[in-house]
């Protein structure tokens, strides 16, 4: 196994930048087996069974994407220099680490502002690169400004083209998202709106809520030959006693357990790593899933479609085979599905017809 095994060929017009609307529009790519079907995300219901259970990612993103200003006493004058802030993690003395553009134009000690309320002291720098900040707002007081001045930290291949605005505190948002934590969006839930929620209900599907707060290190590339010898990035989950129970009740009685997005199902896997049942958690999670990773709690899964050489191909890869999904994303390709945060959906089920 070589990270190539895992690249392909995207056409840049693929890449979606809006979401399509309304979310439950979006197109749906279903591979069962060996089948593969065209189908719309309205069309969910269908393609699931009275008695499975979908497990849906309840974290909420921070909009944390600030813009400040640097002052800076000089021989010359006093110098100001422009300084774009993503929040990334809090840490437990309440600074916070974060990504500084530009990191050169900022020394310890230096203050950026951002608003009247809200500014930043550079504290040092991380092993790997981030700023390490000192914020004048922590908990509730930061999370209203950020509400007010923040921007959503869109993915850098959305970034690259548009600038995040309001519409993506909307768009970049689950309309079941409730625990605040996230630096990143579990985009596979972007799909839901309330009436596909409601006729996947009516279908006799059950709902459990999970959370797993993601973070920018869902965005690193994999630098390494070697998929195996690649370090994922901590983030902080929480399975309930009652959501297990109900994921475990549903396994007892034949249902399926689909997790919505891949932060759900890395955090089913992590919590049934033991004992090959589903069980109570709320900590760090950095588990690894690419080919030869034995599943232990997931019948499928709903995602979106991913980036070349990315962990989460390798993640797709685990649960379809590689050669299988190399032919599933070449018939996306070809019928032009969209691609990654904002782009169309898939449902992939192993175990063969729905």
């Amino acid at each position: 196994m070589t990270l190539d095994d895992f690249d392909f060929d995207l056409p840049e017009d693929l890449i979606a930048t809006r979401p399509a609307q309304p979310r439950s529009s979006a197109r749906l790519l279903v591979a069962h087996g060996e089948d593969v079907i065209d189908a719309n995300v309205g069309d969910l219901p269908g393609f699931l069974r009275p008695g499975d259970r979908l497990v849906l990612n309840d974290t909420r993103v921070l909009p944390v994407r600030l813009t400040g200003i640097r002052s800076r006493e000089t021989v010359s004058g006093s110098g100001e220099a422009r300084i774009e802030v993503t929040l990334l993690e809090p840490q437990a003395d309440s600074s916070w680490t974060a990504l500084v553009k530009p990191l050169r134009k900022l020394r310890d000690g230096e203050r950026i502002v951002f608003t009247d309320d809200l500014s930043a002291v550079m504290l040092g720098r991380t092993e790997d690169g981030a700023a390490r900040l000192d914020l004048t707002l922590t908990g509730d007081a930061l999370e209203a400004e950020l509400a007010e001045a923040g921007a959503m930290p869109l993915p850098p291949y959305i970034a690259a083209k548009r600038p995040a605005d309001a519409q993506d505190l909307v768009d970049y948002q689950s309309v079941f998202a409730r625990r605040t934590g996230a630096v990143a969006a579990p985009t596979a839930s972007l799909h839901f709106d309330e009436a596909l929620l409601s006729s996947i209900e009516a279908a006799g599907v059950d709902f459990t809520h999970v959370t797993l707060h993601v973070g920018a290190g869902t965005f690193l590339p994999v630098k390494v030959d070697d998929p195996a010898e690649h370090k994922m990035h901590a983030e902080w989950g929480e399975i309930t006693p009652a959501a297990a129970a109900e994921i475990e009740a549903t396994r007892a009685a034949g249902g399926r357990i689909i997790p919505v997005g891949t932060t759900a199902l890395r955090l089913l896997e992590t919590a049934a790593r033991k004992t090959g049942r589903v069980e109570p958690m709320a900590e760090p999670t950095d588990i690894f899933i690419y080919p030869g990773f034995e599943f232990r709690a997931a019948d499928g899964l709903m995602t979106n479609f991913h980036l070349p050489k990315s962990t989460l191909m390798m993640l797709v890869s685990a649960l379809m085979g590689t050669d299988r999904m190399r032919n599933v994303y070449a018939h996306a390709i070809a019928q032009r599905y969209r691609f990654f945060s904002y782009g169309d959906a898939s449902l992939l089920l192993p175990r063969g017809p729905v």
